[in-house]
């Protein structure tokens, strides 16, 4: 019984009803005339809620109702949630379906609405966008089941419980493995960029044959075999590229609720597989206070694993990070030369200054690319009607900073160290962008 009253709620329309015969029964003290028809309403709508019960509750089994969760899901991107419903009744239902959501979402109206006919099943399909990574906890479903007379509600609640791990945005990865390979890169805002010049490496000496350079002939080899002789080179591969994570305070300014640290985390995993499928080297590693996280640029089946997993439990430390420590570890441990993809940011030229003498003289031996990030927020700002002194004076400040972040650019380019100022939602396309420029160049 104790069970049964708790899976049982009245309707709006069963008080509207009953509020609607209170007033009846009150202006029948005005009209006695009128009491035995107003008693006789009253009756009937006992019996139409008693009979309303015994339609919902007269199938033990009632509604059948599961939620399908993906295996994990990608941070930043929309993730796909289904809720699968069976009408086990012999006639058309009303449902609500409230889902009980992770506590990250902070999401109190979620539900779902529909009308099911006899014996039918339906899938329903809600969107959820996750921006913290780690792990998401489900709760149960809720269904609540309503006849056509909608008098009372059935509640069932089903024990749908799970945990989804929330990792890098692996459906970017997805998105740009198909196009860094199409023919549609215009689309996505990706250049096609003709290769210049040679680099290449030595493979072996080889006859001259009709199409073959004259500026590889091996004159040496030509004049011992008295035949013309060439030499032949391949493509130079199997570059390290390494993506460097700041993971100081300066990463943890968000944009669109998801950090600058996760906009950094999702374009390593998307650049790591552009790389791997390129047959360079990816790896990676994150700094602060120390460097760790370290991934070591191989190329390997199980490297796209390692690297997910690895940007998965990256948190920032909010410290000020040390890039002192940051060119020790890379002259120690990195001693062929590679590509350097540095994600951090600088919002004043004084805090570049600072960092300078070390992005210098990492540069020196290796290809150090800085990535740094726009204030969308502010060119936001600067795009509103300045009405009063104070607000011209604020969009005055804001133009300033703007302005400051490309005098970054220019100071890093006269140090020759080649930078990407980018907005946080086109680092991706940028990050790769230049990747296959600096291919295209043979810089590396």
């Amino acid at each position: 019984m104790k069970k049964f009253l708790k899976s049982l709620y009245l309707k709006r329309r069963f008080f509207i009803v009953l509020f609607s015969l209170s007033v009846l029964f009150v202006g029948a003290y005005f009209f006695p005339e009128l009491f035995g028809v107003i008693r006789l309403f009253f009756y009937l709508f006992i019996l139409a809620v008693a009979f309303d019960i015994f339609l919902l509750y007269r199938n033990r089994i009632g509604i059948q109702a599961t939620r399908v969760l993906p295996e994990k899901l990608s941070n930043g991107d929309e993730n796909p949630i289904e809720i699968k419903v069976i009408n086990r009744y012999q006639f058309k239902v009303s449902l609500k379906i409230i889902d009980e959501l992770p506590v990250q979402w902070q999401i109190r109206d979620f539900k779902i609405e529909a009308i099911l006919n006899p014996s039918d099943e339906k899938i329903f399909t809600y969107q959820v966008r996750p921006t913290e990574r780690g792990e998401y906890h489900f709760g149960n479903l809720n269904v609540f089941t309503s006849s056509v007379l909608g008098l009372v509600v059935r509640k069932q609640q089903f024990s749908a419980e799970g945990m989804v791990p929330n990792y890098p945005s692996f459906l970017q990865l997805k998105k740009y493995d198909f196009i860094a390979f199409s023919n549609k890169l215009k689309l996505f805002g990706l250049k096609k960029i003709r290769r210049i010049g040679h680099t290449m490496e030595f493979e072996q000496i080889k006859d001259y044959s009709i199409g073959d350079d004259i500026r590889n002939i091996n004159w040496k080899a030509t004049a011992k075999r008295n035949n013309l002789m060439v030499n032949q080179f391949q493509d130079e591969k199997s570059q390290p590229v390494y993506s460097v994570i700041d993971k100081g305070r300066v990463m943890k300014m968000p944009f669109n609720n998801l950090s600058l640290l996760d906009y950094a985390i999702n374009s390593t995993l998307v650049i790591s597989n552009i790389v791997l499928k390129k047959h360079d080297k990816a790896g990676m590693f994150t700094f602060s206070r120390k460097v760790s996280d370290r991934v070591i640029a191989q190329r390997r089946n199980a490297q796209m694993h390692l690297i997910l997993e690895t940007l998965y439990n990256i948190e920032t430390d909010f410290s000020e990070s040390d890039f002192s420590r940051l060119y020790v570890d890379v002259k120690r441990n990195i001693k062929q030369r590679s590509l350097l993809l540095l994600y951090t940011n600088f919002e004043t030229m004084d805090a570049l200054h600072r960092q300078l003498p070390y992005l210098q003289a990492i540069n020196k031996t290796h290809l150090l690319v800085v990535i740094f990030f726009e204030n969308t927020e502010l060119k936001s700002f600067l795009n509103k009607e300045a009405k009063t002194t104070h607000q011209v004076f604020e969009k005055t400040i804001a133009e300033k900073f703007i302005f400051e972040k490309k005098l970054i650019v220019n100071e890093l380019l006269k140090y020759g160290i080649q930078s990407i100022l980018t907005s946080p939602e086109n680092l991706t396309v940028n990050t790769i962008n230049k990747y296959l420029e600096i291919k295209a160049r043979g810089m590396i």
